[in-house]
């Protein structure tokens, strides 16, 4: 996996590298029409987020070079140009022996899909949500480009940054003891997210905290904080019953799914919420009264949320109490009715999904 952040050198002579490179002519010398921005615009559509899967080896490159350049981001500027010409020459060594490579763009800053494994299928028909996952879905390279992000709305940075964080979330709160060195990175890495969402917040085209919470959200979910600990993906899973049935986005309906599954399962897990509270949301004081710091940290999770502009609430969602039980019963069961995990801190039952829903009401 290699990952790029690009910044300050002469886009057009990025962009026509790339260019003439996967054309199979990377010194440029039969492509003496590339001459502008405007002759590479023209022919490549800025990047949309999408996996490259292209065989371009040989003969076939200039065929190929169409579907390849539809998924790179061309207007980019680019910091070390050791580090971009190391890049494109490995994916050039890749393509002269014949090997396939698959890569991405960051254009939303979020899901985490340029770095991760796994994906969701919807059937909007049948109101279904499922999770997929396959090393093949993997990029082997992606790019980040801060000022892409600048044309993002307000509301798309909430939903990424609380999908971002859930992703450490359900990783973090783990049964799995002596694990040091990654609750410490999780715990960092919130913090980052949410120091740098609150820049975001009053700046929007900071290009710097754009950078931070862009490469937060890969590391979010590209494993590294999983390691070795048991993981959970019982609010992910719950969620995906709401958006599933409701035009609501992910990150929004976690933000209200993730305060109501702590407050429901906390008193039994009370060292890592304590943890979480102390760690990650900043509470001091006394721990004399463990459960009332825990009940904080969950008070101050659910206040950074609002306070980047999401709904507490299921209502707010505009979701009332009519589906709770259907959405119960999906997050707990397959569609061919046989039983499915859900959560792993506490594995809940289809009784225990209905009481967090009726929590988020």
């Amino acid at each position: 996996m290699l990952l790029y952040f690009f910044d300050q050198i002469d886009s057009f002579k990025i962009s026509k590298f790339l260019y003439c490179l996967i054309m199979g002519d990377p010194f440029g010398e039969n492509h003496g029409e590339v001459k502008s921005d405007s002759f590479l615009h023209d022919r490549i559509r800025l990047a949309q987020m999408r996996f490259i899967k292209s065989g371009v080896n040989g003969a076939d490159m200039p065929d190929k070079s169409a579907e390849v350049l539809d998924g790179i981001n061309f207007n980019v500027k680019v910091d070390g140009m050791g580090l971009f010409v190391k890049m494109v020459f490995h994916l050039w060594e890749q393509s002269e022996a014949g090997e396939n490579y698959d890569g991405g763009d960051v254009t939303l800053p979020a899901t985490g899909s340029e770095a991760s494994d796994g994906t969701v299928v919807t059937n909007e028909e049948a109101q279904l949500k499922l999770p997929y996952g396959d090393v093949i879905l993997r990029p082997v390279f992606s790019i980040m480009n801060p000022e892409l992000y600048f044309t993002l709305p307000e509301n798309q940075v909430a939903n990424g940054v609380c999908d971002m964080m859930s992703h450490i979330m359900e990783r973090y709160f783990t049964n799995t003891t002596h694990t040091d060195v990654t609750d410490g990175l999780c715990e960092s890495v919130l913090r980052t997210i949410m120091s740098n969402a609150r820049i975001l917040k009053r700046d929007h085209t900071n290009y710097d905290a754009w950078a931070e919470i862009a490469l937060a959200g890969t590391v979010a979910h590209n494993g590294l904080l999983g390691l070795g600990r048991e993981e959970d993906w019982g609010c992910h899973n719950m969620e995906h019953e709401l958006s599933a049935i409701y035009d609501v986005a992910h990150g929004a309906g976690l933000a209200v799914v993730t305060p109501a599954w702590m407050r429901h399962i906390y008193k039994e897990h009370l060292p890592i919420f304590v943890q979480f509270a102390v760690n990650v949301m900043g509470v001091g004081g006394g721990l004399r009264d463990l459960e009332a710091v825990a009940l904080e940290g969950i008070r101050r999770l659910q206040a950074f949320f609002t306070e980047m502009g999401q709904p507490s609430t299921l209502a707010g969602l505009g979701i009332d109490s009519r589906h709770l039980a259907q959405m119960a019963y999906k997050a707990t069961h397959w569609p061919d009715g046989s039983p499915k995990p859900l959560g792993g801190l506490k594995k809940l039952s289809e009784q225990d999904a209905l009481a967090v829903y009726q929590l988020a009401l």
